[in-house]
């Protein structure tokens, strides 16, 4: 095969011609890919894949190369860097990376690819680099399944929610079950289907995200007509009692909805003993257990959204997600969504008004997207 010249490098079937300072740029090439690519789940790795033969950048790498070639990480790395000039594979990496979306990977190469940097953080834990026994963190590499409810009328800015919400759930793998505008007896009845098809397919699923955006009051969303329905309920319909599927699984609710009519506007700058005797070599859990639920503000105050931009807390997660991908635990990551919507200013009829996130989890471990 002749060799392709682009910006001064002439490569080959097996990499570039010797000369030097041509040989030690693409070794660099070959080694920032390597590490690039074995920071990927495996989930990534096969998205990294489908978006490799669509990206828009020639020569593009056909299906038929990419299955001879790239089928393992290191093949792949070897493909990618002998199929690209350099500059030509950072452009390529780059709009990848966007798309799965690992932005925390983005730094390495939007830099000068010649110039050896390692990546600038380290990859965190992930729920796919568990080993026998290590209980640091979840098992997510199973099927992840969400449900989302909106209320749209009278909810000014409830349809972008819905839109950036969708957007986020297909950035962690997520499929999802849409429910919009429904009266209380639509929402437990798909609630119901929802819960008892995860019961299904037990030994598929991994994880269960239920979302819900309504107006609502201290304990309860409203819904159509102004019919509540009791979030207590809603939790219960997922604990290991009720879904065994789910047990020892990650179920995270995010609640989209006022808890109460306060407003905060803000200022100025002894334990009994246990008996721990095992009467049971049967394993038991509690009821309730590996939940983690995020409110968009205290109990009893009222949660913000704009009319144009939708919800305060959706609008943070979408900007916090942009910048750092899925680098952190769930907890961190709704930490950092806390922080944003904290040291923000908002202001409700030109009266200044404050709002911070609540989290309150059962989990046993970490949970990575």
């Amino acid at each position: 095969m002749e060799g392709s010249l682009e910006g001064g490098c002439l490569s080959g079937p097996d990499g570039p011609r010797a000369d030097g300072e041509t040989t030690q740029a693409w070794e660099g090439l070959l080694s920032r890919l390597q590490k690039t690519l074995e920071v990927l789940s495996p989930q990534e790795l096969r998205k990294f894949r489908s978006v490799l033969q669509k990206v828009d950048e020639e020569p593009r790498v056909t299906p038929l190369k990419l299955e001879l070639e790239g089928g393992s990480i290191g093949g792949l790395a070897r493909l990618l860097a002998k199929h690209y000039h350099p500059w030509a594979a950072s452009r390529v990496i780059v709009k990848i990376l966007r798309q799965l979306p690992r932005t925390d990977l983005l730094p390495l190469w939007q830099s000068d690819p010649a110039d050896g940097q390692v990546i600038p953080r380290k990859a965190l834990k992930r729920s796919y680099d568990c080993v026998d026994g290590d209980l640091d963190c979840y098992d997510l590499r199973g099927r992840r399944d969400a449900f989302l409810m909106c209320v749209k009328r009278n909810r000014p800015g409830a349809d972008r929610d819905v839109v950036l919400m969708k957007q986020w759930l297909g950035q962690c793998q997520f499929e999802y079950t849409s429910c919009i505008d429904p009266d209380k007896k639509e929402l437990l009845e798909k609630l119901t289907s929802f819960r008892d098809g995860l019961n299904e397919i037990k030994d598929e699923i991994s994880c269960c995200l239920v979302t819900l955006m309504s107006h609502g009051e201290k304990g309860y969303i409203k819904i159509k007509d102004d019919e509540r329905v009791s979030l207590e309920e809603i939790f219960e319909m997922f604990n290991n009692k009720n879904c065994p599927a789910l047990q020892e699984k990650p179920k995270i609710f995010i609640i989209q909805a006022c808890r109460g009519e306060r407003r905060d506007s803000g200022v100025e700058t002894d334990d009994e003993p246990m008996d721990l005797d095992d009467i049971s070599e049967r394993k038991r859990l509690p009821t309730f257990s590996d939940y983690f639920i995020i409110y968009p503000t205290q109990a009893d105050h009222v949660a913000l959204r704009h009319p144009r931009t939708g919800s305060v807390m959706i609008e943070a997660m979408t900007e916090i997600f942009e910048k750092y991908g899925n680098k952190w635990h769930i907890a961190d990551f709704f930490t950092k969504v806390n922080n944003k919507v904290v040291h923000t200013e908002f202001f409700l009829r030109e009266e200044p008004i404050k709002v911070s996130l609540v989290m309150e989890s059962t989990l046993t471990r970490s949970v990575y997207f």
